[in-house]
């Protein structure tokens, strides 16, 4: 990997900048709870110069997803973050809470589709990366070393350095901050949108009644429909399982709501490429859609609105 860090030079070039994540009725207090004051340090994400704040995300999110089902335009947009991080660096760790390699190999094996997927959804969709200054510090000093601690995680700009070395630019059209997403899938914008729509979740699991419930609470009710994926390695083996789980998604489907840990990015992509609709990689919201938020390990950041005096 060249040592150029690209997001050095974005920063410097004031193309982008680091500022907090605020969102409308959002409360992270109960996750700082949860788990520590410390993941306050995610709220600090990177903006692009033309967006004044986080709010303007959001909007953007939401016009995009719904001109994007109007128009039945491919429209995916992804999560990036220490697990896809890890599995781009050729790296193991990207088996957390679930097992996306079996081996380095594998994962060598499985790049070139990666890596064509990305420059698909860099050209048609959204890239949300979680990037913040903790994950884009560095041993030499330089304009982030005001940011270093004990442990240094560069992990951030490794990623951005490996789009680059494939002719993948970080622009404000395709590039969106990570918790924006969650942020916009827990809102009422995002659950009157689907109302009356046909949306299939594409995960391992998926209980339709906690589903229906969820979107209930914003007085919505869509069609949903399922497309189980196997619960591991789908990062590895998507080609292998592709036509079979695409089959499972009806024609006239509005938009899919994707959990397949790093191996959302393909989901994600070929889904929207095939039916021509937006694909969201919704992660830890289907937990939270399916009742199952134990399974992310806890609660997570702009997925919990302010309590509302009635």
């Amino acid at each position: 990997m060249k040592n150029t860090n690209h997001l050095e030079h974005l920063i410097k070039s004031q193309t982008f900048r680091f500022e907090r994540l605020a969102l409308k009725d959002v409360d992270n207090s109960p996750v700082f709870d949860f788990h520590s004051s410390e993941i306050s340090d995610q709220e600090i994400c990177l903006f692009h110069r033309s967006i004044s704040n986080g709010n303007q995300y959001f909007h953007a999110l939401h016009d995009l997803i719904r001109q994007g089902m109007s128009l039945k335009k491919s429209t995916p947009v992804v999560r990036f973050a220490d697990g896809e991080y890890a599995f781009y660096d050729y790296s193991l760790h990207c088996n957390g809470l679930y097992q996306q390699a079996e081996s380095v190999e594998s994962i060598q094996n499985a790049m070139p589709a990666h890596i064509k997927a990305l420059k698909i959804l860099a050209e048609s969709g959204k890239l949300a990366s979680l990037i913040f200054p903790e994950n884009v510090r560095q041993k030499k000093k330089g304009l982030f070393s005001f940011f270093s601690k004990s442990r240094e995680d560069n992990s951030a700009l490794k990623f951005i350095d490996f789009l680059y070395d494939h002719n993948i630019e970080l622009t404000n059209k395709n590039y969106l901050p990570f918790y924006v997403v969650y942020g916009y899938l827990t809102s009422e914008d995002f659950g009157n949108l689907m109302n009356g729509k046909k949306i299939c979740v594409i995960s391992s699991e998926c209980n339709m009644d906690a589903c229906t419930q969820w979107f209930a609470q914003f007085s919505s009710y869509p069609d949903i429909v399922f497309a189980e994926i196997p619960d591991s390695y789908v990062a590895t083996r998507w080609e292998s399982l592709k036509e079979e789980i695409l089959s499972q998604i009806p024609s006239d489907i509005d938009l899919c709501l994707a959990g397949a840990g790093v191996g959302s990015l393909l989901v994600c992509v070929d889904a929207a490429n095939k039916f021509s609709i937006p694909v969201i990689d919704a992660g830890h919201v289907l937990n939270m859609m399916n009742g199952l938020e134990d399974k992310s390990g806890g609660p997570r950041l702009y997925t919990i609105r302010k309590q509302r005096n009635k």
